[in-house]
């Protein structure tokens, strides 16, 4: 099926020619029919799927059709909410790239700076809003915005609201809702509290699932190392050192563990930016954008940070600390081989966190695969026997072997009877970012 098989407008049409979009992914190939025919939507997408243009796009399609754009004053006909500043201001520029030659305007609110600007922009009048909750839901209450004309609304990355703690944030905002719109609901995983949010949005709904959570992106060649915490940076800097043209997003569970990767690289003369939490707009931005432009080839980020990172030729992930949140690892590694592209996602995992691989490995159903001994092994040089991969289940024609493993032969120690089974702390506060 080719876009133009959707009966979309011939300006919207023109657009994706323009960005070189011809096939619709399946989620946009099953999303779209369903939202042009006016009904709810429920996705369940991990990242990298083409979330963004498969509510974008009908949004535009029934926007350019139902709207006079010789109007006085513009209304905000559709709103989508979303976790971020980066993903916010991603889904604008998307947007914006799909609705050149509508005449359709957009603009985005967040959070972190001056609402000068932003407040400027809704009173000249917006078809499209992108919205932070918190940003909104200020604006809101200051009376900047109305939702009288909203005839479509988006939550998008509902679960990573959730784990934002904006749950009370998005239920303000759903109570203001107008009773008669089009909701579409976009969450990667359904823990039960988002199934509950869902339903308080949505009316008559259908649902299109894509790559669910226990799926890892099918491209993206994935290896583990066992390495001691404290060797942990010298293992990096090796790694980044053998392949120093290529474009690496390394992920740190904490925004001071960001910063002291970021040091310790610099430290190497490898150049690095960290993105989280307690970095100005300015900053992320601008770390962001060189990191897309290929200016800055490490990026160093917590994982709230990283959502709205889409960098096309990113070919390595690397976990410097393992997620305590097995559905974070799949949301990381599929920020490498996106689209036709394929990439590599390494993990660094210490004593400590063995229990997260063991969960990971569970989440996912397969065995990572194990890397070959180096030099900055775990302080003993051992893997204990709970810690090697699972057995995978053979399926029908399959023979249960592991695919290609990254950097050749599978690491493997003697069983360490002294190593500890007691299990770190899983607060699922989920980040302090």
């Amino acid at each position: 099926m080719t876009f133009k098989e959707l009966g979309l407008a011939e300006p919207i049409l023109k657009a994706l020619e323009a960005e070189g979009y011809t096939h619709p992914t399946p989620i946009q190939e099953q999303s779209i029919p369903i939202l042009l025919g006016g009904k709810d939507l429920l996705g369940v997408a991990q990242t990298g799927t083409g979330k963004t243009a498969a509510f974008g796009i009908p949004i535009l399609h029934q926007l350019y059709e139902g709207i006079s754009l010789s109007q006085t004053k513009r209304k905000v006909k559709a709103l989508v909410v979303t976790p971020t500043r980066e993903l916010a201001i991603q889904i604008g520029e998307s947007f914006t790239a799909y609705g050149k030659y509508t005449g359709l305007r957009n603009t985005v609110i967040f959070g972190g700076v001056k609402q000068g600007k932003q407040v400027n922009a809704l009173r000249g009048g917006v078809d499209i809003l992108i919205a932070t909750p918190g940003r909104l839901l200020d604006l809101m209450n200051q009376g900047f915005v109305s939702f009288k004309d909203l005839e479509h609304v988006v939550l998008d990355e509902a679960d990573q609201m959730l784990d934002m703690g904006f749950i009370h944030d998005i239920k303000k905002i759903i109570a203001k809702l107008p009773p008669k719109r089009q909701s579409l609901f976009f969450s990667a995983t359904m823990p039960k509290d988002i199934v509950e949010l869902s339903r308080k949005m949505l009316g008559d709904f259908e649902r299109v699932t894509i790559k669910p959570e226990q799926a890892t992106a099918e491209k993206v060649e994935q290896g583990v190392y066992f390495v001691s915490k404290g060797n942990k940076p010298k293992l990096l800097i090796h790694l980044l050192e053998q392949q120093p043209k290529e474009s690496v997003l390394v992920f740190s569970r904490t925004k001071h563990g960001a910063n002291k990767i970021v040091k310790k690289l610099d430290q190497a003369g490898i150049r690095a930016a960290a993105i989280h939490g307690n970095k100005s707009q300015t900053a992320r931005q601008k770390a962001l954008g060189d990191f897309k432009d290929g200016k800055l080839k490490v990026l160093v980020a917590t994982d709230i940070a990283a959502r709205g990172i889409d960098v096309d030729d990113l070919s390595l992930v690397v976990n410097y600390d393992l997620p305590n949140v097995s559905e974070t690892y799949v949301h990381r590694i599929g920020r490498t081989g996106r689209a036709n592209a394929s990439g590599t996602a390494l993990s660094f995992c210490d004593k400590e966190e063995r229990p997260y691989l063991r969960d990971i490995e569970k989440l996912i159903n397969q065995a990572i695969p194990r890397m070959p001994e180096h030099q900055f092994t775990d302080e003993d040089g051992e893997v204990d026997k709970d810690d090697r991969p699972p057995r995978t289940p053979r399926g029908p024609g399959k023979s249960g072997k592991n695919k290609t493993r990254p950097g050749g032969n599978n690491f493997r120690g003697k069983n360490n009877r002294n190593t500890s089974k007691k299990k770190p702390n899983r607060n699922t506060s989920k980040s302090n970012d």
